[in-house]
């Protein structure tokens, strides 16, 4: 109970801190309240639109819970889910006949397959170098964006257009979005990122890699010492991780726009993190955190119009509020202590 109470907590207090800058800047947080519940769930587009930003989300909080689990800080999120995109869009763009359904299959295994690659460089050079796995994954989210935007600009770049990106993907590539969700980009992304986050579930709790994979991050030493592989686990869980990202690829390219766009992720990577902290690395609470955050995300966008003296930046602001709240554990940990001793 304490540990679905805390995290809830924790938003609702980085909610109402959010709601008093508002109120500090002139406007009534009552009424912001409302805008923003308005626009992220008023209508189906809105409510589809709120899908759309979280979808992403998930996968990369996905991708940084695995890593976590296993005694690692994926930082690397962004470039995985740059190189899964840039696999997909290029797989769609020379394979352009081949036809439905196996075209979407072979794009998103492509966009994987990329993921997974680019997170088993910094895995295997933690476990066979001892790299930190920060500094490598840094530095490999400014590679793959050079390698992205070379791709984009020298090999695939769409001769119908003077913005960066690749050619547009054979028809049969493309995910048809929902037709309830009045016209928003949501397909079938949106279930296999729901599906992803039960099988990661499966995986990590039902799984003897999963228990290997804890039980390394929990305590390494103690997991080399009762005959687990400590590297190799490594290893796997950064690959994991960077297929995971990869996926990203899959609704951008697949389910909405048919091509890779240079700089079209809006920091999805590094949204992963605060996703993966807000949900306590668990699945369930990756969905919560990333739909919590898709509706803000959409949500801010009415703020532009309908109110006088705040934008749509006030998510930023939501999110990191929200951040400090839920990694605020000497907070709770005293108030904790305080109503122990009342």
């Amino acid at each position: 109970m304490k540990r679905l109470l805390q995290p809830l907590l924790s938003v609702l207090l980085g909610l109402a801190l959010g709601l008093g800058v508002t109120a500090l800047a002139g406007e009534n947080p009552w009424t912001v309240l409302k805008i923003l519940a308005s626009g992220a769930f008023g209508t189906g587009y809105d409510f589809g639109m709120t899908l759309f930003y979280a979808t992403p989300l998930v996968f990369t909080g996905l991708s940084v819970a695995v890593a976590f689990h296993a005694g690692l800080f994926n930082i690397g999120a962004e470039g995985q889910l740059t190189m899964g995109a840039l696999a997909a869009a290029a797989t769609g763009a020379i394979l352009f006949r081949v036809a439905s359904p196996w075209a979407p299959l072979l794009a998103g295994v492509a966009a994987v397959l990329a993921g997974t690659l680019w997170g088993a460089i910094p895995g295997w050079l933690r476990a066979r170098r001892g790299s930190h796995e920060v500094i490598n994954t840094i530095m490999l989210n400014f590679i793959a964006a050079g390698l992205a935007n070379y791709v984009t600009l020298y090999l695939l770049k769409n001769p119908e257009s003077q913005n960066p990106e690749t050619r547009a993907v054979g028809d049969g590539y493309l995910l048809a979005p929902f037709s309830w969700l009045g016209g928003a980009p949501v397909g079938w992304a949106t279930p296999l990122a729901l599906v992803t986050a039960a099988g990661v579930g499966v995986l990590l709790w039902r799984t003897s890699l999963g228990f290997e994979i804890r039980a390394v991050g929990q305590n390494e030493a103690a997991a080399r010492a009762a005959g687990i592989a400590t590297g190799r686990v490594q290893l796997l869980a950064f690959a994991l991780a960077g297929g995971l990202a990869g996926l990203v690829g899959v609704a951008e390219v697949l389910g909405n726009v048919g091509r890779f766009r240079v700089g079209f992720s809006p920091e999805y990577g590094f949204l992963g993190i605060a996703v993966a902290l807000l949900g306590r690395n668990r699945p369930g609470g990756i969905l919560a955190a990333a739909l919590l955050f898709g509706a803000l995300h959409k949500g801010a966008t009415s703020l532009d119009m309908e109110t006088e003296h705040v934008t749509r930046e006030l998510s930023l602001v939501f999110q990191a509020l929200i951040i400090l709240s839920v990694s605020a554990d000497g907070l709770w940990s005293w108030l904790h202590r305080r109503r122990s001793s009342c």
